[in-house]
């Protein structure tokens, strides 16, 4: 790929929700051992009360969040680690943050030419629904609403046009 074909133009002429979604599918599958799905189109999402966000730095420059609500983000620490371990809040946000961390890497690698040309952040893991997150990437965003356990989770893409 060369630096002349934008990022916006490649994710919409490549349709990268699939790619996004088979992302997370393959980590739920993998680290939780269970198969989530696409949510209905029509299916409410309220306010998450867990966000874990990853940036992308290099070829692929954005940043990727998953957000869900407590009860699901304690049932997947639980899944994570078991439930002598995911008691505590630090371990729900750790692995929150693994999870994304996860979808992240899984995610870019599914694309051609960024093998080695992106580099991803540190996780951050963001607790509460009383805040407002506006990402400076300004550029094409690509979001999936998923079901684990029959709650959605939600899963974004900002990339940085």
């Amino acid at each position: 790929m060369s630096m002349d074909t934008s990022l916006t133009t490649r994710a919409h002429e490549e349709n990268w929700l699939p790619i996004l979604e088979l992302a997370v599918e393959e980590v739920f599958e993998i680290m939780l051992g269970c198969r989530i799905k696409p949510a209905d189109k029509d299916q409410p999402v309220a306010n998450q009360e867990f966000t874990a966000m990853v940036g992308l730095a290099g070829e692929l420059c954005g940043i990727i969040t998953f957000s869900c609500m407590r009860a699901t983000a304690r049932e997947v620490a639980i899944r994570m680690l078991g439930p002598e371990i995911a008691d505590s809040p630090e371990q729900t946000s750790d692995a929150l943050g693994e999870i994304c961390n996860m979808i992240a890497g899984n995610f870019k690698n599914k694309l051609s030419g960024t093998d080695g040309k992106c580099m991803l952040s540190v996780p951050t893991v963001i607790e509460g629904a009383e805040y407002s997150f506006r990402s400076m990437a300004e550029g094409e965003s690509i979001e999936t609403v998923m079901i684990f356990e029959g709650s959605p989770i939600s899963v974004n893409l900002q990339l940085h046009s």
